[in-house]
């Protein structure tokens, strides 16, 4: 990485940006799911930030307490932004040992699925966060007399967010603030036209995609009216019977970071396996997300890609495109380069199904853009 990184130095020049890092990972034997998915999250600047002051208001705590996926994270991210010198190669091994110790699915050496990683590595930091507020919530309403526990003992059944078995306001979490987007699920009854509608969370979203289309059309599908009949009718309360029904998906509240992931991955009946999709799916640089709940269009930027290379589901590799500070990066591995921002097209996958071309793009990530419309 020597002559990579003062290539990379050279190639940034006087428009390094002060105090950035652009460091590689080392692979422990086909990590780069792993690798890949942690470059994004260090690109992704409010994460990374609300992680190293987690880090630096936790370190002594950190220290004492037995290490979990979020110290070695937190401690990573550290690792990389206060080195002296500007690129080169970290090895991300207590991260990736903590991450197999904690997950059996993790341990194998086999070809993974950087979806699956990232969905766990989220929840997982969430679960954390949660325990930590609870424990340190417990500590606060410690009393220090029997006499009171025993007063306040029955009194605060929500102390830990659950109160007779139901969950109360869950906490939200710098990772929620970052992730978290709400669907509202909204079924109506064809009979009478009442309206049922629940409303669920979401770290990221998984789009099924078709030949020669683009993100905006796949979002647009996601959000599609479906129509339940025959052995799928929905069970109205108003008619308290089965009934014909339509049943709608939407963004009732967009994230700050949306992340979508591609669904390449199909499961073909006649052949008993999984296949690659090479679809072109053109995802924009910059991105309307338009079918909301909310009255104003959120303008949405491109800042990372996870690219899965390879013609099949259980082999392949792991990449990431970044962009920082203006400038795009290809990560792979120990390797990083500047690439031009014009080169990020060629991920979007192929519009012919036989192709020697495998880099396609898998999981985006996009930072609302704080234009018009856009209140965080």
């Amino acid at each position: 990485m020597g002559a990579a990184g003062s290539k990379l130095e050279k190639a940034l020049g006087d428009q390094f940006p002060e105090g950035e890092r652009y460091f590689g990972l080392e692979n422990f034997g086909n990590t780069c799911y792993c690798n890949s998915v942690l470059q994004a999250l260090y690109f992704c600047v409010p994460f990374r930030e609300q992680l190293l002051e987690y880090y630096a208001n936790n370190k002594n705590i950190a220290d004492a307490a037995e290490e979990n996926l979020l110290t070695c994270l937190a401690d990573l991210f550290t690792q990389i932004s206060s080195q002296k010198k500007k690129t080169g190669v970290i090895a991300p091994k207590r991260f990736v040992q903590r991450l197999k110790k904690q997950n059996e699915l993790f341990r194998s050496y086999m070809h993974q699925d950087a979806h699956e990683f990232l969905n766990f590595l989220l929840n997982e930091l969430v679960d954390i966060l949660e325990k930590e507020a609870q424990a340190a919530k417990a500590d606060v309403a410690e009393p220090s007399s029997p006499s009171e526990k025993t007063a306040n003992g029955p009194k605060n059944p929500q102390a830990n967010g659950v109160a007779n078995g139901v969950q109360k306001e869950p906490l939200v979490t710098w990772v929620h603030k970052n992730f978290q987007g709400i669907l509202t699920n909204e079924t109506r009854c064809l009979r009478c036209e009442t309206v049922t509608a629940r409303d669920e969370t979401f770290f990221d979203l998984s789009l099924d995609i078709e030949q020669n289309s683009s993100i905006t059309s796949c979002l647009k599908n996601f959000s599609s009216t479906e129509t339940l009949n025959a052995e799928d009718k929905f069970f109205c309360d108003k008619c308290c019977s089965l009934q014909e029904a339509q049943k709608m998906m939407k963004i009732k509240k967009s994230p700050h970071i949306l992340v979508t992931h591609l669904k390449r991955f199909k499961y073909i009946e006649q052949l008993g396996r999984y296949k690659k999709l090479s679809y072109r799916v053109v995802f924009p640089l910059e991105l309307k997300l338009s079918n909301t709940v909310e009255d104003v269009d959120s303008e949405y930027s491109l800042f990372a890609v996870v690219v899965h290379v390879g013609s099949g589901p259980n082999h392949g590799h792991y990449v990431s495109l970044v962009k920082s500070h203006n400038h795009w990066l290809f990560f792979d591995d120990e390797n990083v380069e500047m690439i031009d921002e014009s080169a990020v097209q060629t991920f979007f996958g192929s519009a012919q199904e036989y192709t020697s071309n495998t880099d396609h793009g898998y999981i985006l990530f996009y930072e609302k853009s704080l234009g018009a419309g856009n209140k965080s």
